[in-house]
């Protein structure tokens, strides 16, 4: 989400270097600039033979569109780290940095020269900011968004995720552990240290599930005649008539008589909601939401 201009521009001031490729990083690293941090991302040098367009980092390929939208604003130089001259370019510029973003695996950050303990005695006032797949002990095991949502029971047959939920959690994991990071390094001077694993974002977005609000037949999990999703005549509807003022409304809208909240865990009741929407048009069930103030949104497909 964009910031609008007269938003307060909190980190306004606080100086950020992003090591980080692909999707979380880049995206926690976009909030951070739209909250007022001056951003500088380093690239590896694009694969050899690479097409015009095509960058070190892999999102370049997935997706130009992607990959331009997640660096507005953001100031990328190409880098080889793997090389004195990057080392030296790297070292340079973490003399002026606030806050080190990286998504390398710790062995990785090792080889680079970026293992916390060396970072912090050469550069003490800065933060380092880790993007893992899982936490340490864990954080050199292979993994990706889709199987840290398996693990997390997140995945239902064979369709894959609508989007890239641990990914985009983990940014917001991140800009979080930044906005810790400036918070201590204004109270102590000191830089710290924070590990931000996706396979904890994604247990994190689980946490309902785990608490059983979603399994089937509970409120949040089909058994609510009013909260459920029901096809209409050109597409889907999705109802959120929860809190019993908003399902009274949905009642009324479709004629049936209002009892108790509990008539919306009726099959009965459910029954007669899907086949009210059914008959009607998504254009005209979202003139009756509004008329009714009822939480509703079609999808036409």
């Amino acid at each position: 989400m964009a910031t609008s201009p007269a938003s307060p521009q909190a980190l306004k001031g606080v100086n950020i270097l992003s090591l980080s490729l692909n999707l979380p990083g880049p995206a926690a690293l976009l909030r951070l600039r739209q909250m007022g941090a001056s951003c500088v991302k380093f690239e590896p040098p694009a694969p050899a033979n690479a097409p015009a367009g095509i960058t070190g980092d892999p999102m370049s390929l997935y997706s130009c569109a992607a990959y331009d939208a997640l660096h507005a604003g953001i100031r990328v130089e190409t880098v080889d780290l793997k090389t004195e001259a990057g080392q030296h370019r790297l070292h340079s510029e973490l003399a002026n940095i606030d806050v080190l973003l990286t998504s390398f695996r710790p062995s990785a950050l090792r080889k680079l020269g970026l293992d916390w303990d060396g970072l912090h005695q050469h550069c003490p006032a800065l933060s380092l900011v880790a993007i893992v797949g899982a936490p340490s002990p864990q954080a050199e095991l292979p993994g990706h968004d889709l199987t840290y949502l398996a693990e997390n029971e997140l995945v239902t047959g064979l369709d894959l995720p609508a989007t890239l939920y641990a990914d985009m959690g983990g940014a917001l994991m991140a800009v979080e552990a930044v906005l810790q990071a400036v918070l201590l390094q204004g109270r102590t001077g000191q830089g710290h240290r924070f590990e931000v694993a996706l396979s904890q974002a994604a247990a994190h977005l689980a946490q309902p599930h785990h608490w059983g609000l979603t399994q089937p037949g509970t409120l949040l999990g089909g058994g609510h005649a009013g909260y459920q999703l029901y096809r209409c005549l050109d597409g889907r509807v999705a109802l959120a008539a929860l809190e019993p003022h908003f399902a009274r409304s949905l009642c009324t809208a479709a004629g049936l008589t209002w009892t108790t909240p509990a008539m919306m865990m009726e099959a009965s009741t459910r029954q007669a909601i899907a086949g009210f929407v059914a008959q009607r048009s998504c254009q005209a069930l979202q003139e009756l939401a509004l008329q009714h103030d009822i939480p509703l949104h079609t999808l036409q497909n």
